[in-house]
Parts: C-alpha cells; structure tokens; sequence
C-alpha cells in the first residue's frame, strides 16, 4: 500500500505549538468555542465514558469546559494529549506527548475519544480516523473538530492578490480545507457507525488584517504545507494584503470580517445492538401515500 501524500510538515507544525503554549490563552476563542460545542453535545448523551482521551488538546479547553458542565459526572479519567509537550506543561492531571498521526492507545481501550481543532493538521486524516475508532471500546463515541470550508477565505483571497501584484506570481500561504459533506465521508471511510457532520460558521472581526494574522499565529495555525512557498511573505506583501483585505472586507466602522468554519464531527465504533439502517424495499408504505400526494411515474412531467 502507497503512503499517503506528506502534505504538512509536522515537525514545523509542533515548533509552532511550542513557540504559540505560552501565550496560546489569548488566542484560544475557537478552541473554546469548539470544547463548548462538544461538551454540550455530551450533555445530551444518556451515558457515562469511564475512559476519555482529548486528543491535541492545547491548553485544555475542554477540560475546563467539562468541569463547568452537566456532563463531568459522565466523565470519567481524562487523558489529555497534545504534538507540543509545551502545551501539556504545568496543569494537573493526566498528560501524554503524542502524535495525533501515531497514536499509544490500545485497541478497544477508550470510552470517549475528542479531538477539537487538530486533526486537519495530519496527513492522513482517514489514517487517524481508523486509528481512533480502534482505540474506541464497541459503542464508544468520537466527537471531532477540525478547520475546514471556508476558514480564512478573505485572507487566502488577499494574499493571493498582494503576492501577484508584487512579486513573480503567488505562492501557497493558507492551507486547503474540507468541507462538511468530506468530514462525513472521511467518518464512513473510518468504519465508524451514524457518522454525523455540521458546521458552525464562525464571523470574527479584528481592527485590521494584521490582527487576524497575529490571531492565527497565537494559535499554532500558521502555515506548514510541504509544499509551501519557501520565501516568506515581505512587509511589503503583508502590507498590501492589508490594505486589499480593509478594501474588500471592511464594514462600516472599519472593521474587517474573518470566516472560520468549524466542521463538528461525530461517529459510533460500531456495535451489534446499535440502530441500523432498514433493508431497500422493506418500508410498509408509500412515500407517496405517507405525504398524501399523487405520485408521478417516472417520465411525466407535473402539471
């Protein structure tokens, strides 16, 4: 079996980690926007999860959410993970230093598996996926979020531009992302069960584009594609992508408007007694007769 395409360098994707731990607190809205949205989700779960891990969890965002929650009684031992060990340092509990594309867990080991906005950082997501839904006990529960749609459209449209008017062409500066309907089938291509995906569409706005950028690299979000554009962007660049960012995108206070999209993830390890799907031709009745409507065969056109 080929392996899958090296499409980010993870080495430079957990330096970035490590240079963002410290002041990662400042930048940490989506994290927690994200920690909010899962935990939120567990509380209408009617079950414990003796054994939970939170995969690239930061600074612990959905630790701190949990503990604010309905659903900590639901929740056992936590486990947090994380690529930067910087990011681990200095909080309670149980941590671990681990790859999200390598993951130390045994099969059938985890009650509850959590990833909030790491995985669209891996190579093969599907990879990490499946590693996932292994460690998962029979009928135990992912809930994923990754970056995705689309997150920071306005910025990738401005760089493009600046870099095409001032420099030989424009190089590869934001990272592509899946959409709702790819996390869907990234969960089916797993072998999870009741795959559901959906999007929070998030709409931040900054004084100037050069907050955003400063945002986005508090985050550990900055750019680590292979096949990145090797120079850095100049001052010049950056500037003018500014400048065409407050042009295209700025409202009527002068603010500019940033897209994230948060594409929510979340899929069963499958297990017999889990509800399955009717077999084609088995229904008792009639779409057409359960809507009251006439049915038209196949051809006609309505009237």
């Amino acid at each position: 079996m080929n392996a899958p395409p090296r499409l980010f360098d993870r080495t430079l994707h957990r330096l970035r980690l490590d240079r963002a731990a410290p002041g990662y607190g400042a930048a940490d809205f989506l994290k927690a926007r994200a920690a909010a949205d899962a935990v939120e989700r567990l509380e209408a779960i009617m079950r414990t999860f003796p054994l939970a891990v939170d995969l690239g969890a930061r600074n612990g965002a959905f630790a701190a959410a949990l503990t604010e929650s309905e659903a900590q009684a639901k929740v056992g031992a936590l486990i947090e993970t994380d690529l930067s060990g910087r990011m681990l340092a200095g909080r309670d509990g149980m941590r671990v230093q681990a790859d999200e594309e390598r993951l130390p867990f045994a099969e059938e080991s985890l009650d509850l598996a959590v990833s909030l906005l790491a995985l669209h950082w891996t190579n093969d997501i599907v990879g990490a996926l499946i590693q996932i839904r292994t460690a998962l006990k029979p009928d135990g529960l992912f809930v994923g979020a990754i970056l995705g749609g689309a997150t920071l459209t306005e910025l990738r449209q401005c760089l493009v531009q600046a870099e095409s008017e001032l420099c030989d062409g424009a190089g590869l500066r934001v990272s592509p992302f899946a959409d709702v309907l790819d996390a869907a089938a990234l969960l089916q291509r797993a072998g999870f069960a009741l795959p559901v995906a959906d999007v929070d569409r998030v709409t931040v706005r900054y004084a100037s584009a050069l907050e955003l950028i400063r945002d986005v690299r508090a985050m550990g979000e900055s750019n680590v594609l292979t096949d990145r554009a090797k120079k850095p962007l100049t001052r010049a660049v950056i500037a003018r992508a500014a400048d065409i960012y407050h042009e295209r995108f700025a409202g009527p206070d002068g603010r500019v408007s940033a897209t994230f999209d948060i594409v929510v993830m979340t899929g069963w390890a499958p297990h017999p007694d889990q509800q399955q799907p009717l077999r084609p031709g088995s229904a008792k009745m009639r779409l057409a007769d359960a809507l009251h409507a006439r049915e038209i065969p196949t051809g006609d056109k309505a009237g």
